[in-house]
Parts: C-alpha cells; sequence; structure tokens
C-alpha cells in the first residue's frame, strides 16, 4: 500500500544506533524493559482483578492505566526488539500508519486517565461524604468512555494528518518507530500547516489534562492546608503522591519531546526523550504504585499468601 500522490510503499527506521556492537546490549536491555513492564502492569491488573477491597474507582482508574501502558509498550517494544537483529529494519507504509494510530492513542489515553485520576483523588479528599455519590459506577465509566474517546479522536487527528503528507523517494525514519515529527521530515511538500495541526492536537492532549490536573490539586492541597489532623494530612499527601510522580514524569517528558521546535530539540536527541516516556514510564508506573501503595502491598501480600497456602 503507498500513500496517497506518492511513491513510497515502506519505510526504513534508522533505530537507536547504527553502531554494530551497541545492538546484542541493546536487545537485552529492552527486552528486560518490557519483561519488566509487561509484568508490572499485567500483575497489577490481575491482582486489582482478584481483590475486592480493590473494586473502587481509584483502583477502577489504575487498572485501565495499566491495560494503557501495557498495549501502549506492545505498540513500541517489539518491533523494536526486531530491528536489533535483522540487517533491515523496514515497515510497510500501512504499517507505519498503524503504529503511529496506535502509539497515538493510547498516548491521549494516558493523559486524559490521569485527568480522571486527579478528579477522582480531588472527590476523595475534598467532599468524601459525598465520594460515593457523586463517583458512582455510572459516571466514572462515563469517565473512562471520555479518555477512551479522545485517545481515538487524538490517533485519528495525527493519522489523517500524517495520510496527508506526500512523500517521493526518501523513506528513512530517523527513529525507532513511526513517529510524528520523523515523519514530517521526510514530505516532499510544505508541511506547514500539518505542524500546526501537531502543535494544536498535542497542545490540547497536553494542555487540557494538565490544566485540569492543576486545578484538582490546587483544590485539595487548599483543602489539606485546612485539616487539624496532620494525621489526615500525612494520608491525603501519601494517596496523592504516586499519582503526582507518575504524572511528572509522564507530562514532562512528553511535552519536551513534542513542545519544542526541531530546531532548539534535534530528533537525536529526541529520540532520548521518546525513549523516556515510551518505554521507561509505561515500565515504571506499576512500580510507583505497587511501592507507594499501602492497599496494592496489603493486596499483593494476601495474594501471594492465599497462592502458596492453597
Amino acid at each position: 500500500m503507498a500513500a496517497k500522490n506518492s511513491s513510497v510503499t515502506e519505510f526504513t527506521l534508522a533505530g537507536l544506533t547504527d553502531q554494530p556492537g551497541l545492538l546484542m546490549p541493546l536487545l537485552f536491555l529492552f527486552l528486560a524493559f518490557y519483561m519488566v513492564t509487561m509484568v508490572g502492569n499485567l500483575g497489577l491488573i490481575s491482582l486489582i482483578g482478584l481483590n475486592p477491597h480493590l473494586h473502587t474507582p481509584m483502583y477502577f482508574f489504575l487498572f485501565n492505566l495499566s491495560l494503557i501502558d501495557s498495549c501502549y509498550s506492545s505498540t513500541i517494544i517489539p518491533k523494536m526488539l526486531v530491528s536489533f537483529i535483522s540487517k533491515k529494519n523496514t515497515i510497510s507504509y500501512l504499517g507505519c500508519m498503524t503504529q503511529l494510530f496506535f502509539f497515538c492513542f493510547f498516548v491521549f489515553s494516558e493523559s486524559f486517565i490521569l485527568s480522571a485520576m486527579a478528579y477522582d483523588r480531588y472527590v476523595a479528599i475534598c467532599n468524601p461524604m459525598m465520594y460515593t455519590v457523586t463517583m458512582s459506577p455510572q459516571v466514572y465509566v462515563l469517565l473512562l468512555l471520555g479518555v477512551y474517546g479522545m485517545g481515538f479522536s487524538g490517533g485519528m487527528a495525527h493519522t489523517g494528518n500524517i495520510l496527508n503528507l506526500t512523500f517521493c523517494a526518501d523513506n528513512l525514519v530517523n527513529h525507532f518507530m513511526c513517529d510524528i515529527l520523523p515523519l514530517l521530515e521526510l514530505s516532499c511538500n510544505s508541511t506547514f500547516t500539518n505542524e500546526l495541526v501537531v502543535f494544536i492536537v498535542v497542545a490540547f492532549g497536553i494542555g487540557v489534562p494538565i490544566i485540569s490536573i492543576f486545578i484538582s490539586y490546587a483544590l485539595i492541597l487548599s483543602s489539606i492546608l485546612r485539616m487539624h489532623s496532620t494525621e489526615g494530612r500525612s494520608k491525603a499527601f501519601g494517596t496523592c503522591s504516586s499519582h503526582i510522580i507518575v504524572v511528572c514524569l509522564f507530562f514532562g517528558s512528553g511535552a519536551f519531546a513534542y513542545l519544542k521546535p526541531p530546531s532548539i530539540l534535534p530528533l537525536d536527541q529526541g529520540k532520548v526523550s521518546s525513549l523516556f516516556y515510551t518505554i521507561v514510564v509505561p515500565m515504571l508506573n506499576p512500580l510507583i504504585y505497587s511501592l507507594r501503595n499501602k492497599d496494592v502491598q496489603v493486596a499483593l501480600r494476601k495474594t501471594f499468601v492465599s497462592r502458596v497456602f492453597s
């Protein structure tokens, strides 16, 4: 399948490095990352599913965050691992557009589910007496539909934007995956409008969740400062700390990669930033929530003990 008005039927991915001596070490490194990511996220999904006391809105969103991270990593890493052992790292035009769509879908979904989790924490801390009413099953299912709806919209917007480009001869993508900016570089016609669309869509996908998260935590902080109990303050901060760390890691690395012009952040440096939020962040999320969440630790011990004695 070729692009509309284009002669390109496949792309060659440049990968992370052109030094043969680094290929095997990188293969084992990223294979280890992928295994930790899948074990961590699928383990957290199983843990939440098996423990009834974790069937609350907070863990409902965490369940979906882990599901998104698992799919997100599987969109990128397997193809990257193949590139370390294949002589020619190619991907068809259709395969490239498919990878781009799912990459954008999961990035946008993660952005908005982090926003939904911040709202859940706001309701739990600022309006605890109304929590079960405000966060009813109907409400958090609607929030989840909104999360995946925004993910689908973001994926379609970016993929449709790239589908409108014309690719002539050069098909070497200076990246380890089919990402937006490297594909824009290959277009043989003007990309000003396309770059503007990318900036607007990314700014919306990052800006709206960040603003909603900021507002939620501003209200949470105001509520915490009004608490007279030191224990209550400590518990509230502990509840939010894991989420704040995940938000900073994800949005910080994403904004660094996409909200700077290529003249300021060359694509070769952009690869490093992309590695962080596409591979490292999905691996760290279940570890952060497991190590800093007492409910998850208790559920893990109970599940482990029950399986051992059974």
